[in-house]
C-alpha cells in the first residue's frame, strides 16, 4: 500500500469513527430523553449505531494491517 493510499485510508477511518459517533450520540439522546415513549425508533437508530461501528472497526482493522505491513 502506498503512503497515499495510507493517508486515505486513515482518513476514512476518522470519518467512519465521526460517523459512528454522531449515531451513538443519537442513541444516547433517545435512551436519556426519549424513551419510553419513543421506543418505536430504536430498532433503526441501534441498527444504524451498529452499522457504523462495524463500518470503522472493518476500515480500522484493515488499516492497522496495512501499518504493521509498512513497519
Amino acid at each position: 500500500m502506498t503512503e497515499e493510499e495510507l493517508k486515505a485510508l486513515d482518513k476514512e477511518v476518522k470519518k467512519l469513527k465521526r460517523i459512528s459517533s454522531e449515531w451513538a450520540a443519537q442513541l444516547h439522546d433517545l435512551v436519556e430523553d426519549r424513551l419510553p415513549a419513543g421506543y418505536e425508533v430504536l430498532p433503526d437508530i441501534s441498527r444504524a449505531t451498529y452499522d457504523a461501528c462495524k463500518a470503522w472497526a472493518t476500515a480500522n482493522a484493515k488499516l492497522l494491517a496495512a501499518q504493521q505491513l509498512k513497519e
